[in-house]
């Protein structure tokens, strides 16, 4: 009789104490409060509205009139509210013949990619420096795990268009070829760290806006 007992008592107690257990439905993040890496404060309930859950910013096609001839239009916490402590959220990728989404990492999220229209060429690699490539088309998906460098590349002769979804509401974002060559980082440090030249890294500096 006791074990019976014992036995329920048990799963009621984790089921309490699980994640999934909330004290409320949802958390809209108050864009005027502050962030924190677990998100934002919640907007006063009484306050919040049904546009709060809505977000329309992903309806258009990006301006690709670019460096990388690419658009990233994210609908994290930030951009969408709504999103803020779900651990989850989206974006719209849209290159244009040519495209890139060069070499980057989402410390805090897994990416799901869906091939909305064109073809994309994806790829990641793992800690053990294997590589994981695959061209996609219409209808394909592929997974990012967390934290993997990975890219997308158009690999055809026309627009090509994706959604991502992430399992964060705040994946975060580092672009490789930016961490090296879009800040302040002495150039003499880049050349040790890439084994590239100082002509290489001071081409590479200026057009992505580096400086030293």
């Amino acid at each position: 009789m006791v074990k019976m007992v014992v036995i329920p008592l048990f799963f009621i107690a984790a089921l309490l104490c699980s994640p999934s257990s909330r004290a409320a439905d949802f958390c809209v993040g108050d864009l005027k409060g502050p962030t924190s890496p677990a998100g934002y404060s919640c907007k006063d309930p009484a306050k919040v509205t049904v546009d709060d859950f809505v977000y329309s910013g992903l309806a258009a096609v990006g301006n690709t009139s670019n460096l990388i001839k690419a658009s990233v239009a994210p609908a994290f916490a930030a951009q969408f509210p709504g999103l803020n402590g779900l651990g989850i959220s989206v974006a719209r990728l849209d290159l244009a013949p040519g495209g890139v989404i060069p070499f980057h990492t989402h410390p805090a999220g897994n990416e799901v990619l869906i091939v909305l229209q064109g073809v994309i060429c994806a790829g990641f690699v793992d800690t053990a420096n294997k590589v994981y490539l695959k061209t996609l088309n219409k209808g394909d998906t592929m997974i990012f795990p967390t934290g993997l460098l990975h890219f997308q590349v158009n690999g055809g002769g026309s627009l090509a268009t994706a959604i991502v979804s992430f399992s964060s509401s705040q994946p975060g974002l580092q672009l490789l070829d930016y961490v090296l060559f879009a800040n302040d980082l002495p150039s003499l440090l880049v050349e040790k760290t890439t084994f590239l030249d100082d002509a290489q890294v001071k081409k590479l500096k200026g057009a992505l806006g580096g400086t030293n």
